[in-house]
């Protein structure tokens, strides 16, 4: 199986780009786009000057648990920026979703909570609300991570949409929002508690 098939079957049709779009940016933006895989993971990630956007990371089910994920992610925080990376919120029928926001909160990474994030699939029509999480070395805030989500949504996300897909995405102000007042649940919070027992 292909990296792209592993990706398949593991992500959701609403969170997947098109292999095209992803060929593309490898040839055309491979000075910021990069990927990386092996017999057991595909790690494809963003990284700019001020930080790193985790665009996929999948390990497969047999080698989980025996510290993979840990070692890509700590390969991320070495280039010493923050870390950032989409999140589906917790569905219970769905056992993986609350197993990657346990993994995430182990490795240090807190919930954007003040950020929105609703994107329409072009594949399916869809809205699908994602979370964002984020580590950061230098103590970044929900600003700063919410500047990089506007430019990798912008510069990443929507790379040549209306070429590949027939339609572009909707534009950064119909799809990500910042709330400087209400803070929404933090989504990590009942896995930071347990990581303290």
């Amino acid at each position: 199986m292909n990296w792209y098939e592993k990706l398949n079957q593991y992500f959701p049709i609403e969170e997947m780009k098109a292999k095209e779009q992803i060929d593309v940016l490898l040839a055309e933006r491979g000075d910021v786009y990069h990927k990386d895989e092996g017999p057991n993971h595909v790690l494809i990630y963003v990284e700019f000057d001020g930080f790193v956007f985790v665009d996929y990371l999948f390990v497969s089910k047999q080698a989980r648990g025996q510290g993979l994920g840990k070692k890509l992610i700590d390969g991320l925080k070495s280039k010493n920026k923050p870390v950032i990376l989409e999140v589906e919120p917790v569905q219970y029928e769905d056992t993986d979703t609350e197993k990657r926001l346990r993994f995430y909160a182990r490795e240090g990474f807190e919930h954007a909570s003040k950020i929105g994030y609703r994107r329409r699939s072009l594949a399916t029509g869809r809205e699908t609300v994602m979370e964002i999480l984020y580590w950061s070395p230098s103590g970044a805030d929900e600003e700063d991570i919410y500047e990089a989500m506007v430019r990798t949504y912008r510069d990443i996300h929507k790379y040549k949409d209306k070429e590949i897909y027939g339609a572009p995405f909707a534009p950064v102000s119909e799809t990500l929002s910042f709330i400087d007042k209400e803070e929404r649940e933090n989504i990590l919070e009942p896995f930071e508690s347990s990581q303290k027992v």
